[in-house]
């Protein structure tokens, strides 16, 4: 990608969330989130030859894959913990896999091993899901199970840290469809994902990200996020350019800042100092992402403007409307004027 970017910050990330299909030739920066990064098999739980063969076979047997179905359903939690490994695993690999699993009936029994108590099945089961959402026809079938009230109590209760980032990605994949968005945030998603990325680790905070991208398109969960305290950690991270969470942070800002109770959060947790030193030193992408969400900070509020005005914005974003990618430029030339407004006693209503 060249120094000029010709998208927004919420086009950029959307290409990167949305298109999370292994099989994609799409260059993603999400791309490690698309299935589970664990080991491939589990030294308690040790591969039947059937998943062997199934996994060096080019086509997998559908009486293997109904077997595992009927065994997923099983009373047993030793052939449970089993079964679900193989079908995650089995999903993982292959795109024919995911279908004919859907197809056998899998999703069913999987969502109700989400809410197993032992940890190991209830992990394996919410990233067999994951691994079956990475098809898109299996999307609506997962919703439609029922899987999204589990998957949320394995993000904010699950026994492990695998099983809560893996529920984090399976909502994010789920939440691709418009239409799953606000049914999400309103089975309690926004909250333990705000705790993922505030308290998760490194992998998770990433998984939340990319959720909170995804599902904050919607303004109730933007609300929800907010209110959950979203926008401290983000702050932090972009004010730590050692903290790998720069950009990403950066992006989620700039979908919440869209709502006036996320601008006062802002302001609050000390952004503006921050979104002003990124605009002075960071990258050319950095920039342009920080003046995208100073611009909306700054779009309705004299007050905000004469505190970004307070804080030295100008002179970076002269520097920025002269040498910065293109929308970083037409973006920095829309801003300059409103910060010079309030000095010359200009005021429009405040937020």
């Amino acid at each position: 990608m060249g120094t000029d970017i010709p998208v927004s910050a919420h086009e950029y990330m959307r290409r990167r969330v949305v298109h999370t299909d292994p099989d994609s030739d799409h260059s993603l920066a999400f791309s490690d989130y698309n299935s589970d990064r664990s080991g491939e098999f589990s030294s308690t739980c040790p591969p039947s030859r059937t998943l062997l063969a199934a996994c060096a076979a080019d086509n997998s047997s559908d009486d293997a894959l109904q077997q595992l179905v009927v065994e997923l359903g099983s009373l047993s939690v030793d052939e449970q913990r089993r079964a679900a490994m193989e079908v995650r695993l089995l999903a993982k690999h292959k795109r024919e896999n995911r279908l004919k699993l859907a197809s056998a009936g899998a999703v069913k029994p999987l969502v109700a091993l989400v809410q197993s108590p032992d940890p190991q099945v209830q992990e394996y089961g919410v990233t067999a899901l994951l691994n079956l959402s990475l098809c898109d026809e299996n999307k609506d079938l997962i919703a439609a199970a029922g899987a999204v009230k589990p998957l949320v109590r394995a993000l904010r209760d699950g026994s492990t840290a695998a099983a809560r980032e893996n529920a984090a990605c399976a909502l994010l994949r789920l939440g691709i469809p418009e239409e799953n968005r606000a049914p999400i945030g309103c089975a309690g998603a926004i909250e333990p994902l705000v705790n993922l990325l505030a308290l998760g680790s490194f992998r998770g905070k990433k998984d939340a990200a990319a959720a909170l991208f995804t599902l904050c398109s919607v303004r109730e969960n933007k609300l929800r996020a907010v209110k959950a305290g979203a926008v401290k950690p983000l702050i932090e991270y972009m004010a730590d350019f050692s903290s790998g969470m720069l950009e990403k942070a950066a992006l989620v800002l700039d979908v919440l800042v869209g709502i006036r109770e996320a601008k006062a959060a802002v302001v609050e947790e000390g952004g503006i100092p921050v979104l002003v030193e990124i605009i002075e030193v960071g990258s050319h992408r950095q920039k342009e992402f920080a003046v995208g969400i100073l611009l909306q900070l700054c779009e309705e509020s004299s007050v905000y403007r004469t505190l970004v005005a307070r804080e030295g914005a100008i002179p970076p974003l002269v520097a920025l409307s002269q040498n910065g990618t293109t929308r970083a430029r037409q973006k920095a030339e829309t801003l300059i004027p409103f910060l010079r407004q309030p000095r010359s006693g200009f005021h429009r209503s405040d937020d």
